[in-house]
């Protein structure tokens, strides 16, 4: 118990034999269970497991036969804590790059009702840029900005983080069968949680690296992948929480911004082709296309700013 709220912690592992161990013996005290998720690793990652757990109650050995990623290891994690009634249901990932000693700090404002999902932000210590190796922060980066707009909680940051702590007001609200199963888990489920209207906080942890962990993830198509992924949720949200949940006409600045934008794209591409074939612009079509864009990116500009405000309240 973390001041009288029971505590669980969601471990998604897969072939983690090597790091699994030390995650389950630095567990701290108040951590009520410990729910292991082993999907359907290939290694020894279950009988590790399965060795710890009769020796420590807490472990709740589960396993999938059949891969579901990481995030459809986090859900059936999520869905036992559900069930079990329990309090604050924290994810920490099976290869050791979560410490502990961060724990109390997710904790403390779920704890104290202050909100419904704490998570932690490697970026804003020092220490991240020399830490995280140079591809992966920038992808990760990159990726922030996108899931800022597609979740619409603008004051979050470091959105590939795995480290949190769930209510179980936002236990019971979101549908875990319908999240993202994949390394795009934590993006889709801000935006799931935004929809839900559920306050989302940052909280400074240590980047924790090169600790024997394998990484799985590849960056060039994780990019890509999350991408398009953010793209429909984005969408999905706007649908969800501006149309059919309430209106909003930021809806109106988000549509009329990218028509605008499309718009002048093909007026720039038909600009330089007339440039290329006949050597020269006409004037209109160059002022077209820049006056479209202007306004198309003053649009989406002002959509942004309405959704901001709108979201204000989740911090």
């Amino acid at each position: 118990m973390y001041q009288n709220k029971s505590v669980a912690v969601v471990v998604p592992a897969h072939n983690e034999e090597t790091q699994i161990a030390r995650v389950l013996t630095t567990m701290p005290d108040f951590v009520d269970s410990i729910v292991v998720i082993d999907d359907c690793s290939r290694d020894h990652t279950t009988e590790v497991v399965k060795e710890h757990a009769a020796r420590d109650a807490r472990i709740v050995p589960l396993r999938h036969e059949v891969n579901q990623g990481v995030g459809g290891s986090i859900a059936t994690g999520y869905k036992w804590a559900r069930d079990k009634g329990v309090d604050c249901a924290v994810v920490m990932a099976g290869d050791g790059q979560m410490d502990p000693a961060d724990l109390p700090a997710l904790l403390e404002p779920v704890v104290a009702g202050a909100t419904d999902y704490a998570k932690g932000n490697r970026l804003i210590t020092g220490e991240a840029f020399r830490t995280i190796p140079r591809a992966r922060y920038f992808g990760n980066a990159i990726l922030s900005l996108l899931t800022k707009i597609a979740s619409g909680y603008w004051h979050v940051a470091d959105s590939q983080t795995g480290y949190t702590v769930i209510s179980r007001r936002a236990l019971l609200a979101i549908d875990w069968d319908r999240m993202y199963k994949r390394y795009g888990q934590p993006n889709d489920l801000l935006v799931r949680l935004n929809v839900e209207n559920m306050r989302v906080t940052d909280v400074p942890v240590r980047p924790v690296y090169r600790v024997g962990e394998k990484s799985g993830i590849r960056l060039y198509k994780v990019i890509f992948t999350i991408g398009w992924l953010l793209f429909r949720m984005f969408w999905w949200r706007m649908k969800e929480k501006y149309v059919i949940r309430d209106f909003h006409p930021l809806v109106f600045f988000y549509l009329f911004g990218c028509a605008l934008m499309a718009g002048s794209a093909l007026f720039a591409g038909h600009t330089l082709w007339l440039w290329s074939e006949r050597g020269h612009v006409p004037e209109m079509s160059a002022l077209a296309a820049m006056f479209m864009f202007a306004s198309g990116m003053q649009s989406l500009f002002f959509a942004m700013w309405f959704d901001m405000e709108a979201n204000r309240n989740l911090k």
